[in-house]
C-alpha cells in the first residue's frame, strides 16, 4: 500500500447497555492502540438512528459510551473522542460514497438482511446505506487501520471497495490536483486519494458469545440480562451471571482442540484468556481437567478484578454530564479540522464548486 499517514478510526453505537463483548472486542483494544498510533474514537450516533431511538435514551447512551471510553483509559487529550453528529462532514461524504457504491455491493451486506428481518420493505433507507456512512466515518480521516469485530469485517471490505473505485474513477483528477500518492491496485498503478484501510481483527475474544447460548453473540438486545455482563454491573452481579452461565457437564480439556463442538466452554475460556491477556491454551494449561465448579469462580474473580474498576469510574464520570459534553464538543472540533479538509479536497476532485 502507498504511504498514507498512519491513523486509527473506530466507533461504537450508543444503543443499549455496554457489555463485556463491547469491552473485549473494541474498547480495550482502543486503549492498547492509543500507545501505538494516533486515534479517533467515535460514538456513532448517526448510525444509531437507522432504527428508531427514544431521543432521551439516545442522549443518555451517547454519554455512557463516551464515559466508557474515558473510564477504560482512553486519553481524550492525546487522541480524539467525539460523537459522530458533531461532524457533518461524515454525512456529506457519505452522500458522495452513495454515488460511488453500487447497489449490488449494498445488496450483499448480510447485516442489513439480519437487521431488516423478513420485512425489508419496512426498513429505513438509512439502514440500507449504513455501510456508505461507515466508509465515510473512516475515510473522512483517511484512516489506515480500523479495529473491528468479525461482524463488521464485511462493511470494512466495502469501505475498501469504495476507496478503490474512487481512486480508480478519479485517478487523473487526483494527479492533476496533486492530492494523491501512487499506489498499486491489482495490475494498475493509480493516484490514490484514499487508503485501502486495513482491519485489525485479533485476540482470543474478538467475538464474545452469550452466556446463555454459545451460538449467539453477546448482545445488548438479548431479552435476558443473564446473557451478558454489563460494564456497569457490580461485583455480585458479575459473579452471579458467570455462576449461572450455560456449560456442559464435562471437565475442561487440556488442549484447545478439545473445545471443538463445545461452544459455551470455548466462550468462557476465550473470555478468561482475553481478560488475563493470554491465550486459550494458556488457560487450559492451568485449568485443563478441572470442572466448571472450579473454573467459574476463578473466571468471576478475574472479571470482577478487570471490570469492577471501570464500572466505578464510569459512574463517577456520568455524574458530570456537562463534563462529558465538553469532552465530546472539543473532540468534535478537532475531528472537523481533519474531516473538513478531506471533504474540501474530495469536492475538488469530484468537481463540486463548493470551495
Amino acid at each position: 500500500m502507498a504511504e498514507f499517514e498512519p491513523r486509527v478510526f473506530s466507533g461504537v453505537q450508543p444503543t443499549g447497555n455496554l457489555h463485556l463483548g463491547n469491552y473485549l472486542g473494541a474498547i480495550r483494544r482502543f486503549v492498547e492502540l492509543q500507545d501505538k498510533l494516533p486515534c479517533l474514537f467515535c460514538v456513532v450516533d448517526l448510525h444509531a438512528i437507522t432504527v428508531w431511538q427514544e431521543p432521551a435514551d439516545l442522549e443518555r447512551q451517547t454519554r455512557e459510551i463516551a464515559a466508557a471510553f474515558l473510564a477504560s483509559g482512553i486519553d481524550a487529550e492525546k487522541h480524539i473522542v467525539f460523537n459522530q453528529s458533531r461532524v457533518p462532514e461524515h454525512a456529506e461524504l457519505a452522500w458522495v460514497f452513495n454515488c460511488v457504491a453500487r447497489m449490488g455491493w449494498l445488496n450483499r451486506m448480510t447485516q442489513f438482511k439480519d437487521k431488516a428481518g423478513k420485512d425489508r420493505e419496512a426498513a429505513s433507507a438509512g439502514l440500507f446505506v449504513y455501510p456508505s456512512l461507515m466508509a465515510a466515518d473512516i475515510l473522512a480521516y483517511r484512516a489506515t487501520h480500523v479495529p473491528v469485530g468479525e461482524d463488521q469485517k464485511q462493511h470494512l471490505e466495502l469501505t475498501r471497495d469504495i476507496a478503490a473505485k474512487f481512486n480508480n474513477d478519479y485517478s487523473a483528477r487526483i494527479a492533476e490536483l496533486g492530492l494523491g500518492v501512487p499506489m498499486r491496485m491489482g495490475e494498475e498503478s493509480v493516484n490514490g486519494y484514499f487508503p485501502l484501510t486495513e482491519p485489525l481483527i485479533e485476540g482470543p475474544a474478538t467475538r464474545v458469545m452469550s452466556l446463555k447460548d454459545g451460538a449467539k453473540k453477546m448482545s445488548k438486545s438479548d431479552p435476558s440480562d443473564l446473557s451478558r455482563i454489563n460494564l456497569t454491573d457490580d461485583a455480585e452481579t458479575i459473579a452471579r451471571k458467570i455462576r449461572k452461565a450455560k456449560t456442559d457437564s464435562d471437565a475442561l480439556p487440556s488442549e484447545v482442540a478439545g473445545l471443538a463442538g463445545r461452544a459455551e466452554a470455548d466462550n468462557l475460556v476465550g473470555i478468561y484468556a482475553a481478560l488475563a491477556g493470554g491465550t486459550r491454551q494458556k488457560v487450559l494449561d492451568e485449568f485443563g481437567g478441572a470442572p466448571f465448579s472450579t473454573f467459574k469462580p476463578a473466571l468471576a474473580d478475574l472479571a470482577v478484578e478487570k471490570i469492577g474498576p471501570i464500572a466505578g469510574e464510569m459512574r463517577r464520570i456520568l455524574a458530570d454530564p456537562a463534563g462529558i459534553d465538553a469532552t465530546l464538543r472539543k473532540g468534535g472540533e478537532r475531528a472537523r479540522e481533519i474531516a473538513s479538509r478531506t471533504l474540501g479536497e474530495v469536492k475538488s476532485i469530484v468537481g463540486l464548486l463548493a470551495n
